[in-house]
């Protein structure tokens, strides 16, 4: 996983596709989310982020998971299939993106990357409203939060 620069503490390395099909067994479950991403395991938070409800994730479930943050893989992973459905989506991505912490600044131009093909119903006032941040950010150095801006834009 290093090599992909995904750093964790514990990481078993389940591949993707087994991780999708458990996550079609599992279906929806908040309460089991919530117990996997406690674990602080690698693959359970990225598990943990494919079988939570969007519908009952609140803006302090986003903020105390964002804190835990420590690699692009389970950062973006939470920010697709998750946080990118949840109603604090546009608040958080703009807040994140504002914030120093490289991953969780990261988690908010990934998001906002997400929600430019995954919202159907954004504006483009929404989106323009965005772009002075790009803009100011497009000047941090550090590699994962410089991919997620450029990803950000190219949205």
């Amino acid at each position: 996983m290093a090599r992909f620069g995904i750093r964790a503490k514990i990481v078993y390395g389940v591949a993707k596709p087994k991780m999708d099909l458990l996550a079609r067994r599992i279906g929806k479950d908040h309460q089991l989310a919530l117990e996997l991403w406690a674990t602080g395991v690698q693959d359970a938070r990225i598990l943990a982020g494919m079988i939570d409800l969007p519908e009952r994730v609140t803006a302090a479930q986003m903020e105390t998971w964002v804190r835990d943050f420590d690699n692009w893989d389970v950062c973006d992973g939470t920010c697709c299939h998750l946080f990118v459905f949840a109603v604090p989506a546009w608040k958080k991505a703009l807040e994140w993106s504002q914030r120093e912490e490289e991953f969780i600044k990261r988690a908010g131009f990934a998001l906002r990357a997400y929600l430019a093909y995954r919202d159907k119903r954004a504006t483009d006032a929404q989106f323009q409203r965005l772009l002075p941040v790009i803009e100011r950010e497009a000047f941090d150095e550090r590699n994962f939060v410089k991919k997620a801006v450029n990803w950000a834009l190219r949205n």
